[in-house]
């Protein structure tokens, strides 16, 4: 065949589009085990985070085993769903269902004999993407012991703040009941509070709207684990 033809040409390409396309293929199917093992640890780093839990790189999965001790799914009525895992649970296509359609994934963490959090996650919108995190609850079901957030775009030094500490740090200690009401933490203006006596925290300065998304996410994540929470607090009563 001549090298210099049209028809050699366009041989030689759709030849090499198929040897390079089936070796980029092989390799991705190669490397799916690995990645998707990185995504899961990276999400168990998360998980710990809010109970402030810190594992070294190599001790996350085995850290995780440790102090994650029990793991399960409610319904809005606080009812434990059978047969799903939490950690298999979407929780960005349940944020978008309505309260009494989802599926609230818990994560018991044990920090210490006989001291429990609950693990709670929760996602929404920023300002250029999206917004998550996980919020771990003392088993009074309503003090906040600790809290972590991610981001996919916000902008750095501005709504990307609110994967800082200074930002998470504010929450621990806050309740999200109130005079027997159930109220998640507001974010605020720096100096400004809530009408309503609810627990806030300062959001960041000129991250407005990812603060807003903040708000919006704790208020439609959480209010759905409310009969939880209670249950949550009457075992602890009792």
């Amino acid at each position: 065949m001549n090298k210099q033809s049209n028809t050699y040409t366009i041989i030689y390409i759709i030849v090499l589009v198929i040897v390079v396309g089936t070796a980029l293929a092989a390799t991705a199917l190669a490397l799916r085990p690995r990645q998707q093992e990185n995504v899961n640890a990276d999400k168990m780093a998360q998980i710990l985070a809010a109970a402030m839990i810190t594992p070294e790189k190599d001790r996350i999965v085995a850290d995780f085993d440790r102090y994650i001790t029990s793991q399960f799914v409610v319904n809005e009525r606080g009812e434990t769903l059978d047969n799903v895992k939490a950690f298999d649970v979407d929780v960005a296509t349940q944020a978008k269902l309505a309260p009494d359609r989802r599926e609230l994934p818990v994560y018991v963490c044990t920090v210490s004999e006989g001291v429990q959090k609950y693990i709670l996650p929760v996602y929404g919108a920023g300002l250029w993407g999206p917004i998550w995190g996980y919020v771990a609850f003392d088993s009074d079901g309503s003090t906040i012991y600790g809290a972590y957030f991610a981001h996919q775009g916000e902008t750095p030094g501005l709504g990307a703040e609110i994967e800082k500490p200074a930002f998470s740090s504010q929450f621990a200690g806050k309740q999200v009941f109130k005079d027997g009401r159930f109220r998640p933490i507001a974010v605020v203006k720096a100096g400004q509070a809530p009408l309503d006596g609810e627990d806030y925290v300062d959001g960041i300065s000129g991250g407005t709207i990812t603060s807003k998304g903040v708000g919006s996410m704790l208020d439609n994540c959480l209010t759905p684990y409310k009969k939880f929470l209670q249950n949550l607090s009457q075992q602890t009563v009792r």
